[in-house]
Formats: C-alpha cells, structure tokens, sequence
C-alpha cells in the first residue's frame, strides 16, 4: 500500500479563503452532505465554472478541503480537532489572519506531505538564494516523487498556492519568487501543534527537535526557540527521547497514532 508520505493528493490551487470557509462550516456542526452543497456553491463561479463533471478540477479543489477538515485520515483528526478549537477560540497572540495562516498550514501539510514537499524545497532554495525559482522547486520536488509531469503540474499549483495565501511574493524576474509574509510564533501550544503537524508529514513521524523547529517546510513562519520538554508538557501526543545532551528525538507517541478520538462529524475519519 502507498504510503500517504509518498502520494501527491494536493494538486489544485487552493485559496486560504476556501479552506477558512470549509473549517467554518465544521465549526457550524453542519453534516457532510450540507457541507458539500456549501462547498459546490461557493465554488461555482471561480473552478471550473460551467462544469459539473465528477473529474472537474472543481470536485477535485473539494475533495482536498473536505480531507483537510471534514473526512480527515483518522490518525489526524485529534491534530484536526485541537486546530478547529485554536480557530474557535481565537485565543493567539496571533491575529485572526496569521493565525489562521498557521492552523491551515498545519493541516494541509499534516494530510498531503506532498504540501511540506514543495515548502521543503522552496524553503531551502529562501534560505540559500533569498528567491525560488518555480522551475528549481519543480525539479527538486520530481527527484523525490518521480520525473513525472503530474508532479511538475502540482508542484505548480501549490506554489500557485503559497502565493495566494501571501507567504510568497512575486519578483521583477517571471517564475522567481522572494519570501512573503513572515509570522513570529511564541506561544508553546501552537508551536507543539505545528510541530506535531510536521511530523505527520514525515515518514517515521519522529524528528530531532532542531530539524523539526528550524525546518524549510515551516519556512513562513519565525519559530521561538523551545526546549523538547516543552513541546511534550504541550501535547500530549508527542513524545521525547533523548541522545545525549544536545539531541533530542521528538515523535508522536505511539498510542496517539493507534487510538485516535472519535471524529465530530460521527466517524473516525476517511480519505
């Protein structure tokens, strides 16, 4: 069986606004079917306008904001529930717009890895360079994935995507994009979350804490710098071992990925 960490899944441009608008009718208590009927309406007139076919890009964007909040893998939903209730109580020192920059984030990374992918890669070429090129990001994101042009064309719409949501900005040079907005993180709750989130986009689920809090797939964000035990005093879906001194491990605990809690919508979720 493919492993989640190895498949595309996110392969339309999503704007932050829809996956706001889909987050709000979970927090509403609406069902699924009411959700898609909102989801369709909302939709009509700017994907796939006059279309209706099952293989639309429209059913396509839908299908990924109803995996992100709405049918989450179930080893996810506990993270998507905690997300909903950051959203909810809007408690952050954040406001409302950064922090619901971080919550989506977060959970769109955590149900398609291929999301943290592409950050991963344009976070690094920030870091090197100061811009990326949509032409360097697709060719190290096909190194990983296959030299396949599904994975060029979703690459593509991801970045589409970062610059919509504002953390990346266009340049004078075609295809070359600079850093865009940059949000600081303090509070240890939040960075515990969008650690755990993380960490579910990797394969093994665990990370040294350095790796996990300094990572490109973060690159949006300016992480305060925590000590492991903090991240685990925080959540208690994460866990700590410790090599030495200066290298801890932080994964997410096993029992957690076994058990999940029960889903809101009355399932324990599916794709």
């Amino acid at each position: 069986m493919t492993r989640r960490t190895d498949q595309i899944g996110f392969s339309q441009r999503v704007r932050l606004e829809w996956l706001e608008q889909t987050a709000n009718l979970v927090l509403a208590g609406n069902d699924k079917a009411a959700i898609n009927e909102a989801l369709q309406e909302l939709l009509k007139d700017k994907v796939s306008v006059g279309g209706y076919s099952k293989g639309s890009n429209r059913n396509k964007v839908i299908s990924i904001l109803r995996k992100t909040w709405v049918t989450t893998p179930k080893e996810i939903i506990p993270l998507r529930d905690d997300g909903l209730a950051f959203l909810s109580a809007q408690s952050s020192s954040l406001s409302p717009q950064h922090l619901s920059v971080a919550i989506h984030w977060g959970m769109v990374m955590a149900v398609y890895p291929f999301w943290s992918g592409v950050a991963t890669q344009t976070g690094r070429l920030l870091r090197l360079q100061g811009s990326a090129a949509a032409a360097h990001v697709q060719r190290r994101v096909r190194e990983q994935y296959g030299e396949r042009e599904t994975v060029s064309r979703a690459a593509r719409r991801v970045l589409r995507s970062y610059l919509d949501w504002g953390v990346l900005q266009e340049t004078g040079a075609k295809g070359v994009y600079s850093a865009g907005t940059t949000l600081a993180v303090e509070e240890s709750r939040l960075i515990a979350w969008l650690a755990e989130a993380s960490l579910h986009a990797r394969a093994n689920g665990s990370a040294p804490l350095k790796d996990l809090i300094d990572s490109p797939s973060l690159f949006p964000f300016r992480i305060k710098p925590v000590h492991a035990e903090s991240l685990v005093a925080a959540s208690s879906r994460l866990d700590l071992l410790r090599h030495g001194l200066d290298n801890d491990l932080v994964m997410l605990r096993e029992d957690h990925r076994k058990k999940p809690r029960r889903n809101k919508l009355g399932d324990s979720g599916s794709s």
